[in-house]
């Protein structure tokens, strides 16, 4: 029984220090407004889409 409390215990503070890390370690960086001169740029306009229509080789199964 000892033991099991023990671990318990051990586990339950591992996690309580994993969450104040989580807490504290956050980036504090405000976020600017987005602004409204961002247009999306499209680099290539058409992609080349082909078939592959070689056959396979039988297999013998």
């Amino acid at each position: 029984m000892p033991m099991l409390l023990t671990t318990t215990i051990v586990l339950s503070v591992l996690v309580f220090i994993n969450l104040l890390l989580l807490k504290f370690s956050c980036n504090k960086i405000k976020k600017t407004e987005k602004s409204q001169s961002k247009q999306i740029v499209v680099l290539k306009s058409h992609r080349l889409l082909y078939e592959d229509n070689d056959s396979l080789a039988p297999t013998g199964s």
